[in-house]
């Protein structure tokens, strides 16, 4: 019998949203996570995180340290670490991704978004050719304003520049030295690049409860970066997701905003939760989760769903009395 937690209880998940380089927001959001649930409850949950862990926020590093630590800080816990749109680019550039299957290359991911290399500023450098499309706009130089943050562009259209400065490369020369790129593939340990390597794109759970007007509902879980298109079969979605085929130029169930959003039409009368993050909204409709209240901007916070309660979990949240 797996004694995580108690078979007559249902287990608790805690399915945490984009992190995005914020390691003080991460660490608020564990310990509150924890003062919520309780210390029992907390130290055998399923622990989800969303993906997004880079970019934006300025300490990348250490929020991959923080995860990488938490099998050992918390043994009787189960964590299943998701990779985000941006976790996909991070690691096609250090090298991280799998390759194509069948032969492929990474470079056949490049012609569909060709016109827009120069506008992205695509890295064209040092072993440009062995990285995904999505890579090599990861490390690009993007100037303008972002749509999301509705400010200047950080280093690139993926806002890597803060990732970059993380691992002890300086914004400013960032723009002017191409060769910092390389150096970043070097600087990044391998404990980081094995974490980024192992991610999954898709993590799938029978058995998770929720709680309903009707009272306790037993669910299937997915759990995926930004949502599984509307109009495709959920099958085909998941076999590609659990392969990571990196085959394909954008996947959309990591990357996807309006044809993620909603439930699969496959799914619209079942007992299945999708839960995401990525959207930089917080919804909950539904089996439909989307917990993304920071989009990784600095003055939004950190948030975490709590299933089966359904409660939501901010790092901001003040310990009660």
């Amino acid at each position: 019998m797996d004694q995580k937690h108690k078979p007559t209880e249902p287990r608790t998940v805690c399915c945490i949203g984009d992190i995005h380089g914020h390691i003080t927001k991460l660490q608020s959001l564990c310990s509150n996570l924890q003062a919520q649930i309780g210390p029992s409850d907390f130290n055998s949950a399923l622990i989800i995180f969303l993906g997004d862990y880079c970019d934006r926020g300025n300490n990348t590093s250490q929020v991959l340290d923080f995860l990488i630590s938490l099998p050992s800080k918390y043994p009787q816990q189960t964590h299943v670490f998701l990779s985000g749109n941006h976790d996909l680019a991070f690691a096609g550039f250090v090298g991280a991704l799998p390759a194509p299957a069948g032969g492929a290359h990474f470079s056949d991911t490049w012609s569909e978004y060709e016109a827009n290399e120069e506008r992205e500023g695509w890295y064209k450098d040092l072993e440009y050719e062995r990285m995904h499309v999505q890579s090599r706009r990861w490390a690009g130089k993007m100037s303008g304003l972002g749509p999301v943050s509705k400010s200047e562009y950080k280093g690139s259209i993926y806002d890597a520049g803060p990732t970059f400065e993380s691992y002890g490369f300086h914004m400013d020369h960032l723009l002017k030295v191409v060769s910092l790129c390389t150096d970043l593939i070097k600087a990044v340990p391998v404990e980081h690049k094995k974490f980024l390597a192992n991610m999954v794109w898709v993590h799938e759970e029978d058995n998770v409860c929720i709680k309903t007007r009707e009272g306790i509902k037993q669910c299937r879980l997915i759990a995926v970066h930004a949502g599984l298109e509307k109009k495709r079969g959920v099958e085909e979605q998941l076999t590609y997701l659990r392969a990571k085929d990196t085959s394909i130029p954008k996947v959309e169930a990591l990357s996807g905003r309006k044809n993620v959003w909603d439930l699969p039409e496959d799914l619209a009368k079942s007992s299945t939760i999708v839960v995401s993050g990525h959207h930089g909204k917080l919804h909950i409709e539904g089996h439909r989760l989307i917990i993304d209240e920071g989009g990784g901007l600095e003055h939004n916070p950190v948030a975490a769903v709590v299933l089966p309660s359904m409660t939501i979990v901010r790092d901001t949240d003040q310990p009660k009395n």
